[in-house]
């Protein structure tokens, strides 16, 4: 399963990107998040999961990051986890992390629709793959579940496929979008991970 790389049609800088979110408002509801205290409850992966992965998908089908932004990890819970530990997390979040997350969407849109129609289907995910993330590791001061690569399967045109979202984390026993796309990834440009043709298979394993 191979990342596949698409170029943002507005190019330039991340932050160049992240500047103009920031004056749209359409990071504002990840950025009102409740008070940072983290729990060490593992976040279900029945219904629950798979309403947010729809709700994904939807954003993804109809090239709409804005909408699914509330699945996406909050940034109070963020910079709780990396104060003391990498400079400037609030910056890193809406440069970086916000702003990668809405290049992918937008990726993700590019490979997936322009079909006669794009319909989800399921969340294919390995709850074995779930690991507890302790304080101190990977420059975190607060614990968290981590689940790699989960699958959205959807049925595009006559074929089904699939696509990874390489990292969900937990926050207060919810599970959130870190990283739709790979990460780390070569250069600053929106990058579908692990298209696959049928429902393909969870993870790899591993990561924080």
């Amino acid at each position: 399963m191979a990342a596949h790389e698409v170029r943002s049609r507005h190019p330039g800088p991340v932050v160049a990107l992240v500047v103009a979110l920031l004056f749209s408002g359409a990071i504002s509801a990840s950025a009102a998040s409740s008070t940072p205290t983290q729990t060490s409850v593992e976040p279900p992966f029945g219904a629950s999961l798979t309403s947010r992965m729809l709700r994904l998908t939807e954003a993804i089908v109809n090239d709409s990051p804005g909408s699914a932004i509330n699945l996406f990890f909050p940034r109070a819970a963020y910079v709780a986890m990396k104060t003391g530990e990498i400079p400037r997390p609030t910056a890193d979040y809406e440069n970086r992390l916000v702003a990668f997350f809405y290049l992918d969407v937008g990726a993700y849109h590019r490979l997936l629709v322009g079909h006669p129609a794009t319909v989800f289907i399921a969340v294919n995910a390995n709850p074995r793959l779930a690991a507890w993330i302790p304080p101190g590791a990977c420059e975190n001061r607060v614990g968290y579940w981590h689940v790699p690569g989960v699958r959205l399967v959807v049925r595009r045109g006559h074929q089904t496929v699939s696509v990874a979202v390489d990292s969900l984390i937990s926050w207060r026993g919810i599970w959130y979008v870190v990283h739709l796309g790979p990460n780390p990834r070569p250069r600053n440009v929106g990058t579908v991970d692990g298209f696959a043709v049928g429902a393909g298979i969870p993870g790899p394993g591993g990561g924080c």
